[in-house]
């Protein structure tokens, strides 16, 4: 047992002086690759031609025009004085219509895990979730809170302890 344990001992040692050369070899062995400079972005943008049409609706048409007729709408009041209002349609639960710094945008759902209402716009970056206490909307791209705590009435409204089970007799 003693020379099988001294046996595995020293081919471990000499595999540890022998790996740093056989990777030095290798390392010196192979050709060194050219990097490549990444080309320059033209700064001039194209307007599309008038008879294009834009490409097919998909799971996320940001683009869509918000159909705000005949949806209910919710007023938020948020921190620091901002204001979001959300419109909803009866027929459509994917899509909501979001209007923030007086401009509406069409947000898509997201699915999650937590429950939590998640909506996006990736076209602006806009992320909007709900949670039964509050709302919050962020700004994907720049990583950042546009507004938070967010509240309808029906969340500002105090909540009353419930009555206690009336005692046995």
């Amino acid at each position: 047992m003693k020379k099988y344990l001294l046996a595995v001992l020293f081919s471990g040692f000499g595999m540890t002086i022998a790996m740093p050369q056989a990777s030095a070899q290798t390392a010196s062995e192979t050709p060194k690759k050219a990097v490549k400079k990444p080309a320059k972005k033209s700064h001039s943008k194209k307007k599309p031609a008038a008879s294009q049409k834009p490409s097919p609706a998909t799971d996320d048409d940001d683009d869509g025009e918000a159909d705000i007729t005949g949806a209910s709408s919710t007023d938020f009041k948020c921190e620091l004085g901002n204001k979001l209002t959300i419109y909803q349609n009866a027929n459509d639960d994917k899509h909501i219509a979001l209007r923030w710094n007086k401009q509406l945008h069409r947000m898509t759902r997201v699915n999650t895990t937590t429950g939590a209402n998640r909506f996006e716009n990736r076209k602006y970056g806009l992320v909007w979730i709900g949670i039964p206490a509050k709302g919050m909307l962020l700004d994907s791209k720049k990583g950042q809170q546009l507004a938070n705590e967010c509240k309808n009435p029906e969340q500002m409204m105090p909540k009353t302890p419930e009555a206690p089970a009336a005692a046995k007799s």
